[in-house]
């Protein structure tokens, strides 16, 4: 199902699951296809940027909101594990023709990871500010945020603040209206974040012993990957970087100065640069 959409094409998937996904879909429809996918606790807003920036080079662009996020649908059996997050990349690439890449931040980068190892088969991989082995506390510390104001916020102002304690480096907005994107509100009359809470239920070594597996999988493709890390990252150490080299040799790093966990939204213009050049190399128009 296709409707007009001031960014593009609005398009809902459906997962086997019947989960129904929506996506923005920009660009030339022939042409090869980047997919989004953006962290936890986000939606496909975060990639406004970068997805403007894809289509204007010359890019078929798919934003997509991932289950249990967004506008997409919440799953009613709690089905977020990665296997099922792939079982979305299938839906999407079985609408495609073209050769396509992924790319994705944080949750959506390990989804991508997984979906590799899993035999899809994109040209190139670009992964944000994720690695399999990521430091313990940047992870904790995204969780304890997505768990927390569980019985949501009176007012925007009380969410603005949240979100102010949590990225301080970040200029707190001076209209809070820009986050109903991520913000519903509900019949009391509060508002809740746009995501499921269930997400965060996964524990943290299940997690991190599918990555490893997938990572070493990935590896045996030979799929160009390229990291893109935030030098200010809680996240994504060195020593995390060499782990994941260990594990995938081909592994192409770019740093990006002054971004922290989420590169693309504190350094668009350094993201788009190094995403796009990775891109036309390994995924040319």
């Amino acid at each position: 199902m296709t409707n007009s959409s001031q960014d593009g094409r609005l398009r809902k998937i459906v997962s086997r699951d019947q989960l129904a996904l929506v996506a923005d879909d920009v660009g030339p429809m022939t042409a090869p296809v980047v997919i989004l996918m953006h962290g936890g606790g986000q939606t496909r807003h975060s990639w406004s940027g970068a997805a403007k920036a894809l289509a204007k080079r010359g890019y078929r662009v798919i934003n997509v909101d991932l289950r249990g996020h967004g506008e997409s649908e919440w799953s009613e059996a709690g089905a977020y594990s990665l296997d099922d997050r792939v079982a979305d990349v299938e839906a999407i690439v079985a609408q495609l023709e073209q050769p396509f890449a992924l790319v994705g931040a944080s949750l959506g980068g390990a989804t991508s990871i997984h979906a590799v190892a899993s035999a899809i088969q994109p040209a190139a991989v670009v992964l944000v500010d994720i690695v399999p082995h990521p430091e313990p506390e940047g992870i904790n510390r995204i969780v304890g945020f997505m768990r927390a104001h569980p019985n949501g916020f009176a007012t925007l102002d009380e969410a603005a603040d949240a979100v102010a304690a949590y990225n301080p480096e970040r200029p707190r907005p001076r209209d809070p209206k820009g986050l109903m994107r991520n913000l519903r509100e509900r019949e009391d009359g509060r508002f809740y974040w746009h995501w499921d809470p269930r997400i965060v239920s996964e524990r943290p070594e299940d997690f991190h012993e599918t990555m490893q597996n997938s990572a070493l999988s990935l590896a045996e493709t030979g799929v160009p990957v390229l990291l893109v890390r935030g030098l200010k990252s809680n996240v994504v150490s060195d020593a995390g970087i060499a782990a994941f080299r260990e594990l995938v040799p081909h592994l192409e790093v770019a740093d990006v100065g002054g971004a922290g966990h989420m590169v693309a939204g504190d350094r668009n213009d350094a993201f788009n640069d190094a995403a796009i050049a990775f891109l036309v190399q390994h995924m040319p128009l």
